[in-house]
């Protein structure tokens, strides 16, 4: 049993060291609102969310107060849309603007399921799905947009990788004006979870119940102020400490996650172990790491310090928590982590390093500025390396990056809030044109026949 003595000793975390619950998210089936005309459609899918998340913001505040934990974000998460506009995908858009109208009304964070899942193949509906994505991302304001090109199961779709090369740039383009700001609210992923409570890449799997609450939990700044009590310690006993650490986290994230599906009439689902920074000092996963012993991060070292770091969290977390999922462990977003931005505007972190971290973090390549004349081949064949990781390593992996138009390496984007600012990174300028033109199927590798 969870009482309010489990959270006492969680009040000096929250006062001093940022602890919070990043976002208590509710999952919403939208396979009962499939009519015969788009209209009807983005109707039915409005009246759903407006009926189900009525009460999911003052409830997260009521258990905010009661608790004396912030709750940062109230989000919903719905069916990827590509399945609810099968029979009129043209009209997609229709659906994603009545999602983004329910959540301004509801004063929802962010709406996560303008997604298609096309790990394997890309159907035409999917095809004219895909391209209305630059457009509905620009305008519309809390609406986000994932898709699924690839799994250790099935491949990786090159298909689609070549496509979303090509809709990110018309999404930064078509937002350039906020600093291409529709990029952030677009993620690609391989192997993407179906009770992911984070965005952008958050929508409800088919094989979920008709409504969940799914919830994030957060505490770098937590994990490194305890780690300043061992500074002596080998790593041994530094893991120790962050699993102790990552216990009393998720305790807290446990009994919001169970209190809110109560009193909301939806089930528990899962709470997401992750470690998610913003940009506030004191409240990053790379200051941990240079806790840990890094004089920076981005130098030798910092994988596997990362490495210990995500293994910690879970061991210590699950222990906690009667139902973990989602991507649990720790995000290294450049731009929501203001260790990464320091690290990147002085040109200790480069876009490889990066990349080796994702092999044993949570994630992907997150929030990562790149020049707004990148090739859409090469931004194809980023999200073609990433997805390979996730594939071979039965892992989730993703890429969200901002081809910020206009602008070169050296310059900056500035969001505000928790999407925070990036330095632009240099690129790779070899060409993967003729790679990426290629199409077709990266097969899955041999370990993934279990049958």
């Amino acid at each position: 049993m969870f009482s309010k003595f489990d959270v006492i000793e969680t009040i000096d975390m929250v006062e001093k060291e940022h602890l919070d619950i990043r976002t208590v998210t509710m999952g919403i089936s939208l396979l009962s609102c499939i009519r015969g005309s788009a209209e009807e459609t983005a109707q039915a899918v409005y009246d759903r969310v407006m009926k189900k998340a009525e009460h999911l913001v003052p409830t997260a505040e009521e258990l905010s107060l009661e608790y004396g934990i912030p709750i940062v974000n109230k989000r919903v998460s719905v069916t990827p849309v590509s399945l609810i506009t099968a029979a009129f995908p043209e009209q997609s858009a229709l659906v994603g603007k009545a999602l983004d109208k329910a959540a301004k009304e509801l004063g929802i964070d962010f709406l996560g399921g303008y997604s298609a899942l096309v790990q394997k193949g890309t159907a035409d509906y999917e095809e004219v799905f895909l391209k209305s994505i630059p457009e509905v991302l620009a305008t519309t304001e809390r609406l986000c947009s994932s898709v699924n090109v690839g799994s250790s199961r099935s491949g990786i779709n090159m298909d689609a990788v070549r496509t979303m090369g090509q809709i990110f740039l018309d999404t930064a383009f078509l937002t350039k004006d906020n600093d291409s700001l529709g990029c952030a609210k677009l993620v690609v992923f391989c192997n993407a979870v179906e009770d992911n409570p984070f965005m952008a890449g958050a929508f409800h799997g088919t094989g979920e119940a008709d409504t969940v609450i799914n919830v994030g939990i957060s505490g770098p700044g937590v994990v490194q102020h305890a780690l300043k009590f061992v500074p002596d310690a080998d790593l041994t006993d530094a893991a120790e400490t962050i699993k102790r650490t990552a216990f009393k986290i998720t305790r807290a994230g446990q009994l919001i996650a169970r209190e809110a599906s109560k009193r909301l009439g939806a089930r528990f689902g899962i709470v997401d172990l992750s470690l998610a920074p913003t940009p506030a000092r004191g409240d990053s996963v790379a200051h941990i790491l240079e806790e840990i012993g890094l004089e920076v991060v981005g130098g030798h070292g910092t994988t596997a310090a990362l490495a210990m770091l995500n293994d910690a969290v879970k061991k210590g977390g699950v222990m906690a928590s009667s139902r973990v999922g989602g991507l649990s462990g720790a995000f290294i977003p450049v731009s929501e982590d203001i260790g990464m931005i320091e690290s990147a505007q002085a040109g200790k972190i480069s876009l490889d390093k990066l990349e080796a971290m994702t092999c044993v973090c949570s994630v992907g390549l997150d929030m990562i500025a790149i020049p707004g004349d990148t090739p859409a081949s090469t931004i194809s064949a980023i999200i073609a390396d990433e997805a390979a990781i996730g594939m071979i390593n039965n892992k989730t992996t993703a890429v969200r990056v901002i081809p910020a138009y206009g602008k070169k390496v050296g310059d900056e984007v500035s969001f505000g809030g928790l999407l925070g600012r990036a330095p632009v990174m240099p690129v790779h300028t070899g060409s993967a044109e003729k790679f990426i033109s290629r199409g077709g199927l990266i097969p899955a590798p041999i370990h993934s026949f279990k049958n």
